[in-house]
């Protein structure tokens, strides 16, 4: 292996921890909201599970609130008992036409075990990133037995550890973006 084949694969797979990352992060509620609340409700839509969103159009008319506008009007009573089984922790209401998700505003004790597991996804982030670092210097050290020069060698692994400390800076700026959010009343 080449220099830049091994730096490659420790990229691609730093850039999918972030990219994980950053999905979890905007599954975690900040009492603010937002449809991906709804991410991982399935409904049972003519036999098949289904997304939330592909039987209905959802919206955020403002901070706090959550509108469902079910397609077919028959839906209304499948998709409120999908919300209330999933245990996302919101009790839907529905006026015939369209369900309403009212956000409660977080308490303080709520809003620091948030960021609890805010810390938590990013520290297995950091541990990903760490591991493909890992991986890339052993990568390294490997090649240099089957032929690669020390110095190439050694400048790969101190590339490895850049790229390492690149994206740990950008865990660092998504998760401090995130806590403020959370810990915004």
């Amino acid at each position: 292996m080449d220099t830049k084949t091994i730096l490659g694969e420790a990229t691609d797979r730093m850039q999918r921890a972030i990219d994980h990352l950053e999905e979890e992060l905007l599954n975690i509620r900040a009492g603010k909201a937002s449809v991906n609340v709804l991410n991982g409700v399935m409904v049972d839509y003519y036999g098949s599970q289904t997304p939330v969103s592909g039987v209905a159009s959802v919206t955020v008319p403002d901070a706090k609130t959550v509108l469902i506008q079910p397609w077919d009007k028959n839906m209304i009573r499948m998709i409120e008992k999908a919300i209330i089984d999933s245990n996302i922790g919101l009790t839907p209401s529905n006026n015939g036409e369209q369900i309403r998700l009212s956000i409660p505003p977080l308490t303080e004790e709520r809003r620091r075990e948030i960021v609890k597991s805010v810390r938590a996804e990013a520290e297995t982030a950091r541990i990903s990133l760490r591991n493909a670092r890992r991986d890339a210097v052993e990568a390294f050290k490997k090649a240099q037995k089957e032929g690669m020069s020390e110095d190439e060698s050694k400048d790969g692994e101190a590339q490895s550890q850049k790229l390492l400390e690149k994206f740990s800076k950008t865990v660092d700026t998504a998760v401090e973006k995130k806590e403020k959010e959370v810990m915004t009343v």
